[in-house]
């Protein structure tokens, strides 16, 4: 995994974590080019996009998107099963988890995030 970004329907990023080593330049270039890569989909659309050398595995849940960016050669039905597991365990935690509990219980999530395992 390199990078894990969540972001609501306009764009706005809620949440974001970089497991590569970027410059603060590519991080918003790559931020900004693969929310809109996404965005510009349909809904009927596959959730995994060919993207640089990566591959973004997202899903949309309600108003939030969640998508992680992993190499070309890693399994693409595990990444999304991480996706929703970490949904699920952000749902429970917050009884129905919604775009505000991300913005006003950011602490929390940020606990969460880091110590919910990347791995299965």
């Amino acid at each position: 995994i390199h990078f894990v970004l969540t972001f609501n329907k306009q764009g706005r990023v809620r949440l974001g974590r970089w497991y590569s080593t970027f410059t603060p330049k590519e991080k918003t270039r790559y931020t900004k080019e693969a929310i809109s890569n996404i965005l510009s989909r349909r809904e009927k659309d596959c959730s995994f996009v060919i993207w640089r050398d990566y591959t973004l595995v997202y899903k949309r849940y309600a108003s939030l998107y969640f998508m992680m960016a992993i190499d070309n050669t890693d399994n693409e039905l595990i990444t999304l099963e991480m996706i929703h597991r970490f949904v699920v365990i952000l749902d429970k935690v917050f009884l129905n988890i919604c775009e505000l509990d991300l913005i006003y219980e950011f602490e929390k999530v940020c606990y969460i995030y880091v110590f919910y395992p990347l791995t299965i």
